[in-house]
């Protein structure tokens, strides 16, 4: 079978190898053996391949294969995994070493498909959804009971749109931050009931203040970090949060620039990452949203665009390009 490995952090092109392994051993009790069709490539999945800023880069004693998510069809069903069966089409997260053709999943994490779900939706069912619901709730929890404006960066990310429409569907005030005139355009378009801002008009800051209103945001969720943020937390209103749960940007910013004591404002990061932390109950309703979100409005899923495992350089180059709409998919041949 192929599969993705690498041995040290590193540029996600220069360190990535395809490489030919032997099949996995048949699943024990409590797991399924998957064929992967399609795995999205998450830019939490190329952290873990590039090292995560402040932190050293690692070298590995055995090959190491990234990726948490994927769908495929069930090959074998171990003993004592009732509702599976050969050739039934699963989604899991998270399960290391999803950049393979086949993969041995606990039986816990696998999630059968609706029938109605297609097979790109399929591979982005769960990250995504799971990731929105953990956001939704570090933000009620900021909150305190207080709701106020939220500012968003990032906004015409996947994850954006997702916290766009959750936001006209439960009517909290939103303002959408992304990085260009064009994609402000796409927003505003896609979403004419939120105020979206392009950091590339030379008043963005101005136009934010405004849009959030003369007290500042209650909550600003950031998917971009480093230079960025002394900017974002001049917009929070004082006691405000700044939720924390990507670094697409460049730079720094030295943590008591912020004015956190006197403003009384809390930074806090937030990782989809923790989520089996969660009860097993917690986990299965989660589930079941996620599910309901790709039946019910599959256009918050977009694919840009779908590459062959042996073509995952020109992949990693699709998820950083600007302007990109949608996730990246990494695919398998059915057989």
């Amino acid at each position: 079978m192929r599969t993705i490995t690498y041995e040290q952090q590193g540029h996600a092109a220069q360190v990535l190898r395809l490489q030919e392994r032997p099949a996995p051993a048949a699943p024990a009790a409590g797991q399924a053996l998957v064929r992967v069709l399609a795995r999205p490539i998450h830019l939490g999945d190329l952290a873990g391949v590039e090292g995560f800023p402040g932190l050293p880069r690692k070298r590995f004693a055995t090959p190491q294969v990234p990726g948490l998510e994927g769908t495929g069809v069930v090959e074998v069903v171990g003993e004592g995994v009732p509702g599976l069966g050969t050739g039934q089409r699963v989604a899991f997260f998270p399960v290391p070493g999803a950049w393979s053709e086949l993969v041995t999943v606990p039986a816990e994490l696998v999630v059968p498909v609706p029938e109605a779900v297609s097979a790109e939706t399929a591979a982005v069912l769960l990250v995504n959804p799971i990731t929105l619901l953990t956001l939704l709730r570090a933000v009620e929890d900021a909150q305190k009971g207080r709701p106020g404006p939220v500012l968003q960066t990032a906004a015409g990310s996947s994850i954006g749109k997702l916290v766009s429409a959750a936001a006209l569907r439960h009517g909290f005030p939103l303002v959408n931050l992304v990085r260009s005139a064009a994609g402000a355009g796409e927003m505003r378009q896609r979403f004419p009931g939120l105020p979206t801002i392009s950091t590339s008009d030379p008043d963005w800051r101005a136009q934010a203040r405004d849009a959030v209103g003369g007290q500042g945001a209650r909550v600003v969720l950031d998917a971009v970090g480093g230079s960025l943020t002394g900017e974002l937390a001049a917009l929070l209103a004082d006691g405000g949060t700044l939720i924390s749960y990507g670094a697409l940007g460049s730079g720094s910013t030295p943590l008591e620039s912020l004015a956190l004591t006197p403003r009384e404002l809390t930074v806090r990061g937030v990782s989809v990452g923790r989520w089996l932390t969660r009860t097993p109950a917690e986990r299965a309703e989660d589930v079941a949203f996620a599910i309901s979100l790709t039946e019910t409005s599959p256009e918050l899923f977009e694919v840009a665009g779908r590459y062959d495992l042996a073509d995952f350089a020109e992949a990693v180059g699709h998820v950083r390009r600007p302007g990109k709409s949608g996730t990246v998919l990494l695919t398998s041949p059915a057989s």
